[in-house]
């Protein structure tokens, strides 16, 4: 059995059809079960159905963001296991992406159509990130997986996902502990706390992003 070695312009073929197929709303394909599994399909109001929408939209685009900063960052990782850790995550955001892209139809909606933006602007950050060395790296990661986690608490709050939407509220459940789960590994792979005013910046990139999603 041979093993073909991939050169790097290989791997920035894959890069960019990675990039294309991700940000234009090629059907991602999950590892493991949609959490919302057979749970029934409560009938909203419109209202309900636009808003349940509008979130599921932005954490699509989360998701599609993710696979760009994760993507980004690893192209640049130094060590072998921070590399590895990253790619892993990488797969379990594929996952997320692929359930909200399941939602989001089951809602009678679509994805942003700046997803290709979203995606360019966060795979710059990843390799910005990774250039400044591993543990910079993985406090990129810890940050953002917190302040993701933060933001999906939120949609499980009374203001964000209609309560009876449990199948939007099953998939979001599971993001938010899969996205403790990265901070906590990062932190434990020797993370390093980014200094301000890095963290407010994301923040405000973030609330951007999800202001323009929920309409667009």
């Amino acid at each position: 059995m041979f093993t073909r070695h991939l050169s790097r312009f290989d791997r920035l073929l894959d890069q960019v059809e990675h990039a294309l197929s991700t940000s234009l709303g090629a059907r991602a394909e999950a590892q493991r079960a949609n959490p919302a599994g057979d749970l029934p399909a409560a009938e909203l109001e419109e209202a309900q159905r636009l808003h349940a929408a509008g979130l599921m939209r932005i954490n699509h685009t989360g998701e599609v963001c993710a696979q760009a900063l994760y993507l980004g960052q690893a192209a640049v990782a130094r060590d072998t296991a921070t590399r590895t850790q990253l790619l892993d995550a990488a797969q379990e955001e594929t996952d997320h992406l692929a359930w909200c892209q399941e939602r989001l139809q089951e809602l009678d909606s679509r994805p942003s159509v700046l997803n290709p933006l979203w995606y360019a602007g966060a795979y710059a950050m990843g390799l910005a990130a990774g250039l400044r060395g591993d543990g910079w790296n993985l406090g990129f990661v810890v940050e953002t997986e917190r302040q993701v986690e933060a933001h999906l608490d939120e949609h499980l709050e009374n203001t964000g996902l209609p309560s009876a939407d449990s199948r939007s509220r099953a998939i979001v459940a599971v993001m938010k502990d899969d996205e403790a789960r990265h901070a906590e590994h990062a932190l434990a792979a020797g993370a390093k706390p980014l200094p301000r005013p890095i963290p407010d910046l994301m923040r405000l990139a973030a609330k951007v992003m999800k202001t323009v999603a929920y309409r667009v």
